[in-house]
């Protein structure tokens, strides 16, 4: 194992994934979430995602990326309508703690993430770096430690804000982000 393409890889990765979809949705579903199984979900499913981006390894970028896009966006958007319509007579705008229990904390994370990771840039790019390199377990490595480290300070971030604000207000932010991203994904594809 190289340790040069290592250090290649995480950065790579890294500096791709700060700004992406999926570290804003587990920074949005750490504010309503406990920490634990939001980073575990995530994760998990960052993981899968970077198993699959270094098994198809430049085949990949054969898929047809538009389709995966339109298909995340309208995910962002649904979520976003479920967090807005949620009943308030659950008790969730009276109560500060976390929503949801463990599984289905770590579930729900799981979901979201895995598909919203479908045809995203640091899974093309994995599998870009795959081809290249040919060097599958550097390559994993190096990309699974780059997600996890933004996913942790994203979760970190999220969770500290979920303390922060009223549960109502953090709903409703939430939903605005998950409905701009879903629409940003939505527009880039359709117009």
């Amino acid at each position: 194992m190289s340790l040069e393409l290592l250090a290649s890889v995480f950065g790579i990765i890294f500096v791709a994934e700060l700004p992406d979809k999926t570290a804003l949705a587990s920074l949005v579903l750490a504010t309503r979430h406990r920490a634990l199984p939001v980073f575990l979900g995530a994760a998990f499913a960052l993981s899968v995602q970077s198993v699959i981006a270094v098994g198809a390894g430049s085949l990949l970028g054969e898929l047809d990326a538009r389709w995966v896009r339109i298909g995340s966006g309208v995910l962002f958007l649904a979520c976003a309508a479920v967090m807005l319509l949620r009943q308030a007579d659950r008790g969730e705008l009276d109560d500060t703690r976390p929503q949801g229990g463990f599984w289905k904390s770590l579930a729900t994370t799981f979901v979201v993430i895995f598909i919203a990771e479908w045809g995203d840039l640091t899974q093309i790019g994995t599998a870009a770096l795959q081809a290249r390199y040919r060097s599958w377990p550097t390559v994993m490595l190096g990309s699974v430690a780059a997600l996890w480290a933004v996913t942790a300070i994203a979760v970190t971030i999220g969770n500290r804000a979920g303390k922060l604000l009223d549960p109502k207000v953090t709903r409703i932010v939430a939903a605005i982000v998950f409905a701009a991203v879903g629409a940003v994904l939505l527009a880039r594809e359709l117009l």
